[in-house]
């Protein structure tokens, strides 16, 4: 298991957040579970209310790129990786790094942005990559869209295909944060309390580096 890394990503929580949990309901979750037009750029209540370039990660990145000294040549992978954001400041910070991308539904590839990364539909747990192709493999807040099992699977996917790796998932310090972040999301399916999360991490064998989104931190 590696280390709990903050890179500043949920320091603002948005208070719109709030009063959208409130009103979701089951029929939203079902609209946004197409992982289509309406979940990105439909209505709010159904998922992002339009997923836009905003250049965040250029703020967000140098952190990143600094521990695991990524640089021009270094093999990277997007797992979950949408329209491409993070891949474009990645390609502007670092003009000639190898970059890919994998997203494990079509409408957000169709979407993407000009990154000058490959993307790929594939399942996050199986990465058609072999052994420790990449230098670096980050998925944020990606994973836990998946069933309990496939996230397990997905993990070790991550560490067979990586020789480093952040990770970002759904969580809560107990009980009642983690129903806060249920009620929030449309497609989360594995939220986990911290404990656990680190329990699976042990068990699976994972050392990548991890953060937790939690009720907490959305502002939710």
């Amino acid at each position: 298991m590696g280390k709990l890394i903050d890179i500043g990503y949920f320091k603002k929580p948005v208070k719109v957040r709030a009063r959208v949990a409130k009103e979701r309901t089951v029929i939203n979750k079902m609209y946004a579970w197409q992982l289509g037009k309406e979940y990105y750029d439909g209505s709010r209540l159904n998922g992002y209310g339009g997923f836009k370039y905003d250049g965040r990660w250029l703020k967000l990145l140098p952190k990143i790129i600094k521990r695991y000294k990524l640089k021009k040549g270094s093999k990277v992978l997007d797992l979950g990786c949408k329209k491409g954001f993070l891949l474009k400041d990645l390609n502007v910070l670092i003009p000639g790094i190898k970059s890919y991308g994998i997203e494990n539904h079509p409408y957000a590839l169709k979407k993407s942005i000009k990154c000058n990364s490959k993307l790929i539909q594939s399942e996050y747990y199986s990465i058609p990559f072999k052994d420790k192709y990449f230098d670096f493999v980050i998925a944020f807040n990606s994973l836990y869209m998946y069933n309990l099992g496939d996230v397990i699977k997905s993990l070790r996917e991550i560490e067979r295909v990586s020789k480093k790796s952040y990770i970002v998932l759904a969580s809560g310090e107990n009980n009642e944060e983690r129903n806060r972040f249920y009620k929030w999301t449309l497609i989360g399916t594995s939220i986990l309390l911290k404990k656990e999360w680190k329990t699976l991490f042990k068990k699976t064998k994972f050392t990548g580096d991890y953060y937790f989104s939690s009720a907490k931190s959305l502002g939710v």
